[in-house]
């Protein structure tokens, strides 16, 4: 099958690997129909994250079960299913207490051995452990540019809302209008925010969460604070997102939020960095961080997406190949598309 792999930063390449074979009871085998090309993946193709070269890459996925161990009895062969980004075992503290994604044995496809060394999805199989928590069957109407987002992206935006405990009439800020962020755009509205500011630099970006419902404010050419104080009658939003990862962001995010309002730092932080904490604490903020809970809400999301509340079909932007996935890194690094979904 063909797979695409790490090579060091700016190069990914397309290579011939073996098929995955079961290993343990509750493994499944998926034959890929699509997968995603996510900015998780762009922090990976920049060496931000450290994997090894000639590891499989990828971590979001729709396909069918070809194959599922004797202790797998949510899924069978022949299933639609999709995947989520990170495997868990159920079993663990963690997973006891519905904290999925800080299960102690679980593993995130293709991001190397850090991170449990389980090969990427963006190849022709994907082997899947913990088969009856990772995956699950896709609607029937469903289309596998859709679900492919409720194993990362939507429930990344989902739950960058829901652990910011965002209440009904909130007002909420979203920095960053990347796919996670035009997901947790839709996820506050849908959550009942009464105003949502959406906060970018790209004019197709901020037009896209208008069409949401959002507020557009140009984060350069626009002034994000003075919207913010016209908003909240000079108090800040209830509920600050910050879905770019960067130091900058972080702080404009603390300076946004209102006096005891809540900051969810759901964009990737892979380095140190400064924080006034001076201004989080004079502000009593709430700070929640970390990659997302997919696990815990992707039934939920699905079943929001399948009722048409939740719709990412509009950030798909592109359609490539897996064969051409080289380029298809390459044009997501140029910014020359919002969502890329790659086909064998």
């Amino acid at each position: 099958m063909i797979a695409v792999t790490f090579q060091g930063p700016g190069e990914v390449r397309v290579e011939d690997r073996p098929e995955p074979e079961l290993i343990a009871d509750g493994d499944a085998i998926v034959e890929v129909e699509a997968t995603g090309v996510c900015g998780s993946d762009l922090h990976i193709y920049h060496g931000r994250v450290q994997i090894e070269p000639g590891f499989v890459i990828g971590h979001e996925f729709v396909g069918k079960v070809l194959a599922a161990g004797p202790g797998v009895t949510q899924v069978a062969e022949g299933d639609r299913v999709l995947g989520c980004y990170c495997t868990a075992c159920g079993h663990c503290f963690f997973c006891h207490r519905g904290e999925f994604h800080k299960c102690d044995h679980g593993r995130v496809f293709g991001h190397g051995k850090t991170l449990g060394d389980l090969q990427g999805a963006q190849a022709g199989q994907v082997l899947v452990p913990d088969a009856d928590r990772t995956l699950r069957k896709v609607p029937e109407r469903m289309s596998s540019d859709v679900a492919l987002f409720a194993g990362d992206v939507m429930g990344t935006g989902y739950h960058a809302i829901d652990q910011a405990e965002m209440k009904p009439g909130d007002t909420v800020a979203i920095l960053g209008l990347g796919p996670v962020g035009l997901c947790a755009v839709q996820s506050a509205k849908a959550a009942g925010a009464s105003e949502v500011i959406a906060i970018d630099t790209v004019d197709e970006r901020l037009s896209m969460a208008e069409s949401f419902g959002a507020t557009p404010v140009h984060l350069t050419e626009g002034d994000p604070r003075g919207a913010v104080k016209a908003a909240t009658e000079g108090r800040g939003v209830d509920v600050v997102v910050d879905a770019v990862g960067h130091p900058d962001a972080f702080d404009m995010a603390c300076r946004l939020a209102r006096k005891a309002g809540t900051v969810s730092a759901i964009g990737v932080y892979a380095e140190r960095m400064e924080v006034h904490m001076g201004v989080v604490w004079i502000k009593a903020l709430t700070v929640r961080t970390g990659h997302a809970n997919v696990i815990g809400h992707v039934d939920r999301v699905l079943a929001m997406m399948d009722a048409g509340v939740l719709d990412p079909s509009p950030l798909v932007t592109s359609h490539m190949k897996l064969e051409d996935a080289v380029e298809a890194y390459a044009a997501y690094d140029r910014r020359e598309a919002l969502k890329i979904v790659m086909e064998p």
